[in-house]
C-alpha cells in the first residue's frame, strides 16, 4: 500500500486500516508479538478486563508501548450507558485518552448493540469532550443517528462479536458507507482474511477485529494475513471492480476464429 493512502479520525492520521484488540492472547508478550506482523497502529483496550493501571500486576503498557501506539479504550462488558460512560471517565483519568471506543451491549447471548443506550451514552461523551468511535448494528439510519450524536467514526458489526462468520450483509454495510460523513470501520464478526478484504472492498475506512487473530491456530501468522488482506481489499477498492454480468464475456472476441 502506499504510504500517502492515509485515513483520519477525530484528526488524527493513521496509515494502517487495521486496528486489533487485546484479548484472548496466551499473554501479553504474544499480543505484542502479534501487534508488530498486522502493522496495526490503533490498539483497542477493554478497560474493565485489562490492567494499565495497576502496576503490581503485570500491565499492558509493559509490552505495547503507549507513546508507540494509540490505546482505544473500549467499554466491553457495559450493558447500560451509565456503566460505559462511568468506564470511560476511568479510562480518561488513568490515562488520559479521549478517543475511545463506544460499546453498549444489549444482552450477553448475542452481544448485540442495545441502540437505545449507545446512543444516550454517546451524546453525553460527547459533550464531555470525549471522541467516542461506537460500535453499531448495520442499519444505515441509526449509524446516521450516531453521527447526529457526536460519533467520530461508526463501528457497524459484519457479524456477532467472536463469532468469525464475516460479513453478513453487504448492503447495509456499502448503505451506511455511501451515508456517511465520518469513517466507518467494521467492527466484530471477522473470522479470516477474506472477511477482512470484503470489509474494504465495501469501501470502509478500516477493520478491526480480535477474536479472528488471538483464536488462530498461530494469532502472529493470521495478523500477518490480516495486514495482507486489509492492503489488498483496500486497493480492489481504489482499482473499482468490473461489472458483474448476467452471462459470459470472452476475454478474446469470437470473430475471425479459423
Amino acid at each position: 500500500m502506499s504510504n500517502n493512502d492515509s485515513w483520519t479520525v477525530a484528526g488524527r492520521t493513521f496509515t494502517s486500516r487495521l486496528i486489533v484488540g487485546t484479548g484472548k492472547y496466551k499473554d501479553f508478550e504474544q499480543n505484542a508479538t502479534a501487534l508488530v506482523a498486522s502493522g496495526a497502529e490503533i490498539i483497542t483496550v477493554a478497560v474493565r478486563r485489562v490492567n494499565v493501571s495497576d502496576s503490581k500486576a503485570p500491565m499492558l503498557t509493559d509490552f505495547i508501548d503507549p507513546k508507540k501506539y494509540t490505546y482505544l479504550p473500549n467499554t466491553a462488558g457495559c450493558f447500560t450507558a451509565d456503566e460505559a460512560i462511568r468506564t470511560l471517565r476511568l479510562a480518561r483519568e488513568a490515562g488520559g485518552w479521549d478517543l475511545v471506543k463506544l460499546e453498549v451491549l444489549g444482552e450477553a447471548k448475542t452481544l448485540y448493540p442495545d441502540m437505545r443506550e449507545t446512543l444516550k451514552a454517546t451524546e453525553v461523551l460527547a459533550k464531555e469532550g470525549f471522541l467516542p468511535m461506537v460500535y453499531c448494528v448495520d442499519d444505515p439510519i441509526a449509524a446516521k443517528q450516531l453521527e447526529e450524536a457526536g460519533a467520530v467514526a461508526v463501528m457497524p458489526l459484519g457479524a456477532p462479536i467472536g463469532s468469525g462468520l464475516g460479513i453478513q450483509n453487504r448492503v447495509t454495510i456499502r448503505l451506511i458507507v455511501e451515508g456517511a460523513s465520518v469513517p466507518v470501520l467494521v467492527d466484530a464478526g471477522v473470522g479470516t482474511a477474506s472477511d477482512a478484504a470484503v470489509a474494504m472492498e465495501l469501501g470502509c475506512e478500516g477493520v478491526l477485529m480480535n477474536t479472528a487473530i488471538a483464536e488462530a491456530k498461530d494469532p502472529v501468522r493470521m495478523a500477518r494475513a490480516m495486514k495482507l488482506a486489509v492492503a489488498a481489499g483496500r486497493e480492489a477498492y481504489l482499482a473499482g471492480r468490473m461489472g458483474r454480468r448476467m452471462y459470459a464475456d470472452p476475454s478474446s472476441p469470437l470473430a475471425g476464429l479459423i
